[in-house]
């Protein structure tokens, strides 16, 4: 009798394995998709937000190595695309420190600060005299100068004639605020003068590069805020509105919850099984 009754037990149990593992073999993972994005876009596509025009320059997918969290690593492929966008008139400057060189017209100069720079709005650029060339453009000096207690001597056809007498003296210009020149390639104007440094500043195009992933929120350049989705099909989805997004992933998450308890239920009752049948067969004491 008491076989008996464990036999209906462990059918029940048994039952309930079935049905929660044939739920785990047949239930299918709810997928993300985006309907109603505000933007689809492939490789060389244009899009505007804003004032500012963007261009999707790749989409692509790339593999990494990453840990598996047990000492070893493992390779998951992801989806990453990339824009560029340019922005027009960007305020720039640089601060040039007393006796810093700088390349002005093809010519080096060193910037000479004055000891009074709190007091003045100006400075001097001299001009840097290239010595080494300058000796070996001439067939009758040595390549190098010489040290002598009295001083530094250049030789020519085996006379010593001092550096200062037998280098050019280096050209010299004043710069002070307000003024404007040519600076890489760029009009700069002098902002500031002090102790610490001369301030040019201009205004330039500046183009921008971003790298996007799957699943990502992005920031662009007027501070507004796109979710990011790449299907895998070479396109590119964006929208500003992530209800729908959101929505599915909770779907999604508690799909994955249902699973882990029909795992966890299955698990049990095959357990519970297993226990009765040892149970129903330990020798009686009576």
């Amino acid at each position: 009798m008491q076989r008996r009754a464990v036999a209906v037990y462990v059918a029940f149990f048994v039952l309930i394995a079935a049905a929660s593992y044939t739920l785990l073999a047949t239930a299918e993972e709810p997928t993300i998709t985006l309907e109603d994005a505000e933007y689809e876009l492939s490789e060389t596509d244009t899009f505007s937000i804003g004032d500012q025009q963007y261009t999707v320059t790749s989409i692509e997918e790339t593999t990494e190595e990453v840990s598996d969290g047990h000492g070893g690593s493992e390779e998951v492929t992801k989806t990453v695309g990339t824009i560029e966008w340019t922005e027009t008139d960007v305020e720039m400057s640089e601060t040039w420190a007393n006796e810093d060189t700088v390349e002005i017209g093809g010519t080096e100069w060193q910037v000479l600060i004055g000891d009074d720079a709190e007091n003045t709005s100006s400075f001097t650029f001299e001009e840097v005299v290239d010595r080494q060339a300058i000796l070996e453009n001439d067939p009758e000096a040595d390549n190098e100068t010489v040290e002598r207690e009295d001083g530094e001597y250049v030789i020519v056809s085996g006379e010593l004639i001092p550096a200062e007498e037998y280098f050019p003296a280096p050209a010299t210009q004043t710069a002070s605020v307000g003024d404007s020149f040519t600076y890489n390639e760029q009009t700069v104007t002098v902002d500031e003068v002090t102790a610490e440094g001369v301030t040019v500043s201009w205004t330039e195009d500046q183009t921008n590069t971003e790298e996007l992933e799957h699943e990502e929120m992005v920031e662009l350049a007027d501070g507004s805020e796109y979710l990011v989705f790449m299907p895998g099909d070479g396109t590119m989805l964006m929208t500003s509105d992530t209800s729908e997004y959101d929505a599915q992933v909770q779907s999604k998450q508690q799909f994955s919850e249902r699973l882990t308890g029909f795992r966890w239920t299955t698990f049990t009752s095959l357990l519970f099984a297993m226990s009765l049948i040892a149970f129903a067969f330990l020798p009686s004491r009576y």
